[in-house]
């Protein structure tokens, strides 16, 4: 085959790689987008512009990052037993109980304070990072500048999360480079992005700093002050599991879970609405019931499976602004309620 030919084929495969962000830039410094960023740092914030330059000047886009962030090609259909049973499982199990059992003070004292009880504190901690194992070895700097840089879909939220880490290691007289976490950004145990980390962390072993790495204390009145911040009532239910009637009409289901997860309605008031439910062995679950509290339809997706349905109180609400995902809450709740059964703190 003709050389010229296949020089000529492979310059042509090439060319999309050659013209990427990730490959075209020598250094972020020399981008325009960046610069402007680093502009807008400087009248905003008062930081250094040369610094900032010589940060950028250090880095190179991680392609990884992009490629764990995003959705999947074909999301298919969303499983709530497969969900459940990766973080309602017999190992993290027993490391939250070994987490209650060595941190039983402190989660006492958050729960005294906040409201949040233990078990629930100690499950998202657990949900996140299994109590310290998987936080994340991507450096921060470097991971949140290509997400606000190379990534367009989710640009906006990850260049606001630039800037806070940018803010965060100025109050920590902190190299932003030493920072590592997830491959989102996330950092520590409870795996707070930076803007969570400047404004919900506190310094809860009461050392002088705040280190939501190496400090379960910190962590832990961290996860509690954020909850309680958005909104944690306490000694009230979370969710309930219900059996919707065989008759319910499908159209009343879907006008009531396209209210959203945010409580609206009583018991009596979705019942109005065309949905008949029973509850399903509320207290022997750890569940408890509340007919007069506000509530939502939240629908719990197998495929193949009957749809597992609760009605999610305000406290459910609060536990998705960590993550946005009634699995997720849901998936919380369920752990916790594993790691209550080894007794109240």
């Amino acid at each position: 085959m003709n050389p010229r030919f296949l020089l000529s084929l492979l310059l042509l495969l090439l060319f999309p790689l050659l013209t990427s962000p990730l490959v075209q830039a020598k250094s972020y410094a020399e981008r325009e987008d960046v610069r402007v960023f680093i502009a807008e740092m400087q009248t905003r914030n008062g930081l250094d512009g040369e610094q900032l330059r010589l940060l950028f000047a250090h880095i190179k886009p991680i392609p990884a990052v992009i490629d764990l962030v995003k959705p999947p090609a074909d999301p298919g259909v969303r499983s709530w037993r497969s969900y459940r049973s990766r973080f309602v499982e017999p190992k993290r199990i027993a490391a939250g109980r070994r987490f209650i059992q060595l941190h039983a003070k402190a989660l006492a004292v958050a729960e005294a304070r906040h409201g949040v009880p233990a078990e629930i504190i100690a499950a998202i901690i657990g949900v996140e990072t299994i109590y310290g194992k998987h936080m994340g070895r991507f450096g921060t700097f470097a991971t949140l500048t290509t997400l606000a840089f190379d990534y367009p879909p989710r640009a906006a939220l990850f260049r606001t999360e630039l800037e806070e880490l940018l803010l965060l290691a100025r109050e920590e007289s902190r190299d932003p480079l030493s920072y590592t976490g997830s491959f989102a950004g996330a950092l520590g145990l409870p795996q707070f992005l930076p803007s969570s980390r400047r404004k919900f962390a506190v310094d809860f072993d009461e050392n002088g700093h705040i280190d939501l790495t190496a400090s379960a204390e910190d962590a832990i009145g961290s996860v509690a002050n954020f909850l309680a911040q958005h909104g944690w009532v306490r000694d009230a239910p979370i969710a309930v599991t219900v059996q919707l009637a065989a008759d319910t009409p499908e159209e009343a289901i879907k006008a009531l879970l396209a209210e959203g997860i945010s409580p609206r309605r009583t018991a009596q008031e979705i019942e109005t609405a065309g949905v008949k439910f029973t509850y399903v062995n509320p207290h022997v679950t750890g569940e408890t019931t509340n007919p007069t509290q506000l509530a939502a339809l939240i629908d719990l997706v197998t495929p193949a499976n009957p749809t597992e349905y609760r009605l999610g109180y305000l406290n459910f609400w609060v536990i998705t602004r960590y993550n946005r995902s009634s699995f997720y809450a849901a998936a919380v709740m369920d752990l916790a309620t594993v790691l209550s059964r080894t007794g109240r703190l």
